[in-house]
Formats: C-alpha cells, structure tokens, sequence
C-alpha cells in the first residue's frame, strides 16, 4: 500500500535501499521509517543527537544552517508564488498549492535558513483522500454538484514552512476601571402612570498594574502558497513532537520554501503577543468594565526556530474559481473553502421565515 504521494516513487540517487538496491528509498507515514517501494524494506530514520534549538533573533540570521540538506531542485508558480522543493527525480507540472499549471522549475534557494526541527507525516496519503470526500459530503448550503465537479485526483503531501517564536513579556497597563451601580429613576409609563425604574450608572477610576507572562512556540505560517486564512485556521499542531531536522523524512514529499523571512516573521509574531497581551492586561483591570486601556510591553529573551509542519493540500476549481481544502498531517484535521449556494440559502431564509409567521399566527390565534 502506498502511504505517501503517488509521484513520489521514480528514481534518484539521495537514498538507496540496502535490501534490494533500489534508487530510492521514501519516508513513510504509516512506518514512520524510510521503506523501498519495491522489496518494502523498512529502515528507520536515525533521531538527532543534537538538542532542538532556540536561537536568538538577532543572532539567528548570522549562525544559522543554510539550505536543506539535500540534494533539490523546486518549482516556482507565478500564481501564487509559493517555490516547492523536491527530492529525487520528481517533477511537477501543477502547483501543489492553488492547482495552476503556470510553475517554473528551477535551483532550490540554497542559502535560505535550514529548518531546526519538523513534525514527520503521520496520516497517510489515502486517510487525507477520505478526510476530502467526508469533508465535501457534510458542508450544507453547497451547489448540489460540488462533490462530483470537486473530485481531486491526488492530495499532495507538503511540508509547509513555519517559523516558532518564544519570549518573556513584561507589560505594564493602565485604564480607567468603571464600576456599575443602579438609582431609580422616574417614568411614565405606557398606560401614561407615574413609575420607577433601575437604571445603571458607572463610576470611573484610574487603575494601574503590571505583569510578566512567557511565550512558546508562536506560530507565524511563512507560506507563501497557502492563503492567509487557511494558514490561521491550521494552528492545531502539536509542537512538542517536533524532532531535529533530517533530510530523510523529506524524501518522497515536498518542502515548500519560505515566503515570509525571519525579519517579516518576527514583526508577525510581535503583533500576535501584543495583542494577547492587551487581552491579557484587559483581564486584570478591576471593576466591572473598563475604557482608556494603555499597554506598554517589552519583550526579552526572544528566540526563533524554522521548522516544517505536514499539510495535505488539495486544490480544485469550481465555475473558474479556485478552492482549496487542507489536512493537518500530524492530528488529520480538516479545513478547507467552497462554493455557496444561493439558492439554497434563500429557500432555507425562507423556511425559517415560514415557521417563524406560523409560530406568530398560532400566539396571536390563541393570546
């Protein structure tokens, strides 16, 4: 059974088999060894002896590793622009991310920042086809023929750049804290009576504090194939799996290059702790509300990693439209884009409408 791409299996010299000499051996999900496509000869991938490691930003540019490790060569789309890295002698004429067939292959980016660790595949090629066909199947408000025009002939098994930041935030706040308290106030009323009711009020006073909280492992997707959307939704990796970086657990899929460099990566980082910051900070105001929120933070001891995460990405296109549905290769989560149907929105509006004026005619029948 093939449990990796179906394109991944033609000849290369990176890594024979020592069973039966085949030209390449490919890492398989299932095993979670590298097997011979041909005697199934199973050898395991070595750990790294080194530790994983955070590097400092302002040192990680200067010292760190370059390229892959491996023997390459990558296509370009003019597409999307996402630059895709192969193994062996594998060739693409389709980009893997939006399904154009307008790629241009080329030298693999060798001097790009070598990935520090990557979570192996460990849902199989024919698992992320049945996770499509479930997916299609329970999406409501779709045209009826989406799952017949949407079929996919392949999924394709892709190591999507990310890079991880940790850090130390100290913040100090300060707002006004608001502090609800009710009076009675006179009204008339509807039948034109004299009455009372409760009406809130809020006292406001200044309100100061600080605190230090620690960051692990941000994720900023630096894909540039994958839409900006979909990378957000697909964060559910578990990076404690990570395991030091080895070429061999890229042999028969792809490794997508970075888009997003470490510069770029680490301002994206910035803006998501900032922003969990402020929620943070905004918990600790007292009172019932709060307004005028100031936060200040400084951050030390910021460190990054590259790493690579598995995704199965399929594209397909529907009335000229491209649409694209992912699975997470470690957990074998599902999210993905399609079509509306109009039509079937309205006459469900409509139906809620129905019951809604028979709901309305049956209280005033009997009221």
């Amino acid at each position: 059974m093939n449990h990796g791409p179906t394109d991944a299996q033609s000849s290369g010299q990176a890594f024979p088999c020592p069973s039966c000499g085949a030209p390449e051996m490919t890492f398989d999900a299932a095993a979670q060894a590298m097997v011979c496509p041909f005697c199934r000869h199973q050898v395991a991938v070595a750990a790294g002896s080194a530790a994983i490691a955070e590097r400092g930003l302002e040192e990680g540019m200067a010292s760190a590793q370059r390229g892959l490790g491996v023997e390459t060569r990558s296509i370009t789309c003019s597409t999307c622009g996402a630059s895709v890295s192969f193994t062996g002698q594998v060739t693409s004429t389709v980009c893997d991310f939006c399904g154009s067939p307008h790629v241009l292959q080329q030298e693999s980016n060798r001097n790009l920042i070598r990935p520090e660790s990557l979570v192996p595949f460990q849902v199989e090629a024919a698992v992320a086809q049945e996770k499509f066909r479930g997916w299609l199947a329970g999406l409501w408000f779709r045209p009826g023929d989406l799952k017949a025009r949407a079929a996919v002939g392949q999924i394709n098994g892709v190591y999507v750049p990310y890079w991880t930041f940790d850090a130390r935030a100290d913040s100090r706040w300060r707002a006004e804290a608001g502090y609800h308290y009710y009076v009675d106030e006179p009204y008339t009323d509807a039948n034109g009576k004299p009455a009372t009711r409760k009406v809130q009020k809020t006292n406001w006073k200044p309100a100061d504090g600080q605190r230090s909280d620690r960051f692990d492992d941000v994720l900023v997707p630096a894909s540039k194939g994958l839409p900006p959307g979909l990378a957000e939704q697909m964060k559910t990796f578990d990076t404690r799996r990570l395991v030091p970086y080895e070429g061999r657990y890229l042999a028969g899929w792809r490794a997508e290059e970075y888009g997003v460099d470490l510069p770029e990566g680490a301002n994206r980082a910035a803006a998501i702790m900032n922003a969990e910051q402020e929620r943070r900070c905004a918990s600790d105001v007292p009172g019932d509300t709060h307004r005028n929120l100031h936060v200040d933070t400084t951050y030390a001891e910021r460190t990054f990693k590259h790493v690579l995460l598995p995704l199965f990405i399929a594209s397909y296109l529907y009335n000229q439209k491209t649409y694209r549905f992912l699975v997470n290769g470690q957990t074998g989560e599902v999210t993905g884009s399609a079509p509306y149907s109009t039509i079937k929105i309205v006459l469900f509006v409509l139906l809620i409408l129905a019951i809604l004026g028979g709901v309305i005619g049956a209280i005033q029948a009997f009221g």
